[in-house]
């Protein structure tokens, strides 16, 4: 009940005041029965922009933290997470993908829609990060098209570690559908899984015209944090 509240009231209103968001290929994601939206993720507002703008409701594997944090803050971050449909996935060791997947194919097998970001994490540079494959799992086993989306000033406007969003033009453009019916009962084939998610992305990467970098973001962020770290405790001594 308050998924629509927040849609049709709350937030879904404000947000299309805000971002005004130009909306593209909205007629390529299924009316009815379960699909998966394959998103690039460049922002926090990605979470409530696509659901604002699509029809049907959509649920969200959504990153364990932000239901866990302390306080009031964090209690009521969960409530609203937990209110607009997401589900709470720990993305730490094999076994969280493995609960991912599960999570996922259940909101799939109620013949639902099911967000998910392939990338795994935020870009943090605005760029398209190689895909995890358990997008492709899920859509081989659960035998449902994928539909491309492309977030496209969502990262102008909200980029890593700014709070509030500024004013920026948005496209939120979605591709047709992908089948893989050919690869069906082939979702334990690491070499078909790769090609799956590798499509997909390519996909997602058509529509965004985004650079590719053929690494995973998480492995990329992490060492970029560590250089950071080296250089705080070895700072360069200045030329004498």
């Amino acid at each position: 009940m308050f998924y629509y509240v927040l849609k049709y009231v709350l937030l879904g209103p404000l947000l299309r005041v805000v971002f005004r968001p130009r909306i593209e290929g909205l007629d390529q994601v299924p009316g009815s029965g379960a699909a998966i939206v394959a998103g690039n993720h460049l922002s926090f507002s990605d979470h409530f922009l696509m659901p604002a703008v699509l029809k049907r409701r959509i649920t969200f594997l959504a990153k364990a933290e932000y239901f866990t944090g302390p306080g009031l803050k964090g209690r009521l971050t969960a409530f609203f997470f937990r209110s607009a449909g997401q589900i709470p996935v720990d993305r730490s060791g094999k076994e969280a993908g493995q609960a991912a997947i599960r999570e996922g194919l259940g909101v799939l097998g109620r013949g639902e829609l099911l967000g998910i970001y392939p990338e795994g994490t935020r870009s943090h540079d605005g760029r398209l990060y190689k895909g995890k494959v358990g997008v492709a799992v899920m859509a081989l086993r659960a035998g449902v098209p994928v539909v491309p989306c492309a977030m496209i000033g969502t990262f102008e406007a909200q980029p890593p570690g700014r709070k509030i969003p500024k004013v920026h033009p948005v496209v939120i453009r979605f591709g047709e559908p992908l089948d893989f019916s050919r690869y069906a009962g082939m979702e334990g084939e690491k070499a078909v899984l790769r090609a799956v998610t590798d499509e997909i992305v390519y996909a997602i990467l058509s529509l965004s015209g985004q650079e590719y970098v053929d690494r995973y973001a998480a492995d990329v962020k992490a060492e970029e944090a560590e250089r950071a770290a080296q250089g705080r405790r070895f700072p360069r001594l200045p030329h004498r």
